[in-house]
């Protein structure tokens, strides 16, 4: 039996199990993003194949299905979340992999457009799920020394199912190769053969996730007295401090945003390149930043916790302020590898502030409403994120360049590091009896 002074002092130890919790839910996080990128890689052979009304379907009609997806995703995360905060982390993360890998094998049997409408929509309820669960089970294991770390190897399994997304062309289009290698299966079993793999990992994670309970883990919500997601909101809402990292998230969720959609248009015109060569320059080097800095931010912030608890926000906020004159710089030159580096200090800033958002979260939730909180924050980054993609198209078709667009959200991300260093971790609004961090 643990002695009174064992009991109460606070554990900066590992929970059993901590570093194979990251490495199997890396997986589930690849997947989670690759599932949903492959389709955007497989347009011309969708599109193609897919009738509506008797004809192939229109670009506005197949970006529908994504907009589907995000917007339903961006709504469901709080519900997500807050599942995650009252019923246990585990359990929500293996019915969201199960539902999300049981779509995708659908989806590939899909022979109608209202067929891959609804998928998608179905795609977005059960996807939603599972990253807020995610981060809090991590953050529920791993404390000061490797919590932002711990976050930012999971959060590097995204930037990697994005990257194996872009194959998606090569495997669903015949007669185009990869080196020399014809990877041509067909779309439909590119959705079947996700799926069928996705569903079997969600069976074998229930017998490899640690079945322990970290300190700080499962149904905490609900055993502090907040049994009600009206509850858990309204202690959310109430904290100045949340309404501050909102707002920040918010603003960097608008640049990255813009930086998704619309570098690869601005790179052609700007650069005057090729369809092919601007889509590969725009997200190649971007996400190779973020998956460098998402590492690099992480282990910084956790050494420096050691000794200044505001790090996990410092840090970020220097990535912004780097990543603000970046961008501008970006939309100046004419030099094409100058105009590259610009932009990947977008994803060096996002990557930093993805190592470190969810601890961010918890300096003020603490872990009984983390998961709920993190919820609160993909419903805001996804809406704006929508938001920005829409105004950048409207500021185009009304004469404006993508220079003046990018320049706004370079000024947006100054904004944010301003709100990251005014930030204060203070006091939790909901601190765990059995661990205050």
């Amino acid at each position: 039996m643990a002695t009174t002074s064992q009991a109460s002092r606070p554990s900066s130890g590992l929970a059993r199990g901590a570093w194979l919790v990251v490495g199997l839910l890396w997986v589930v996080a690849l997947l989670n993003y690759l599932d949903r990128q492959v389709l955007i890689t497989m347009r011309d052979a969708i599109k193609g194949d897919i009738l509506v009304a008797g004809v192939p379907m229109t670009d506005a009609q197949f970006g529908l299905l994504s907009s589907m997806f995000l917007w339903i995703y961006g709504l469901v995360s709080p519900l997500g979340g807050y599942a995650a905060d009252r019923f246990g982390r585990r359990p929500v993360i293996f019915v969201s992999l199960a539902a999300w890998s049981a779509v995708t094998w659908w989806t590939g049997h899909a022979s109608s457009y209202h067929e891959l409408l609804v998928a998608r929509g179905l795609m977005g309820v059960s996807e939603a799920c599972y990253i807020p669960a995610a981060l809090a089970l991590i953050t529920d294991h791993h404390r000061d020394r490797t919590r932002s770390l711990a976050t930012g190897l999971h959060m590097s399994g995204l930037y990697a199912g994005v990257v194996l997304g872009g194959l998606g062309g090569y495997l669903a289009t015949p007669g185009k190769t990869l080196l020399g290698i014809d990877l041509f299966i067909g779309w439909h079993k590119v959705f079947i053969g996700l799926g069928a793999i996705g569903i079997a990992y969600a069976l074998a994670l229930i017998f490899l996730l640690p079945k322990h309970e970290a300190p700080a883990s499962g149904r905490v919500a609900a055993d502090a007295g907040y049994a009600s997601l009206s509850a858990a909101l309204l202690l959310l809402i109430k904290e100045g401090r949340f309404w501050l990292i909102l707002g920040v998230f918010a603003l960097v969720s608008a640049c990255n945003w813009s930086v998704l959609v619309w570098l690869p248009a601005f790179l052609k015109e700007q650069f005057q390149l090729a369809d092919g060569p601007a889509g590969l320059h725009a997200t190649t080097w971007n996400t190779a930043a973020k998956f460098v800095a998402v590492l690099i931010g992480g282990a910084m912030s956790d050494w420096l916790t050691r000794s200044n608890p505001r790090a996990r926000s410092l840090i970020p906020a220097v990535g912004l302020l780097i990543a603000a004159p970046g961008i501008a710089l970006g939309t100046l030159t004419d030099l094409l590898t100058l105009g590259l580096c610009g932009f990947a200090m977008q994803g060096i800033a996002q990557g930093f502030l993805d190592a470190n958002m969810i601890s961010i979260v918890r300096q003020i939730t603490g872990p009984t409403v983390a998961a709920t909180g993190y919820g609160l924050l993909n419903l805001v980054g996804t809406l704006t994120g929508g938001v920005m993609a829409l105004i950048g198209g409207r500021l185009r078709d009304s004469g404006l360049g993508f220079e003046t667009f990018f320049r706004i959200s370079a000024a947006g991300l100054a904004v944010a590091a301003l709100g990251l260093l005014l930030f204060r971790p203070g006091k939790q609004i909901s601190p765990d009896a059995h661990n205050r961090e």
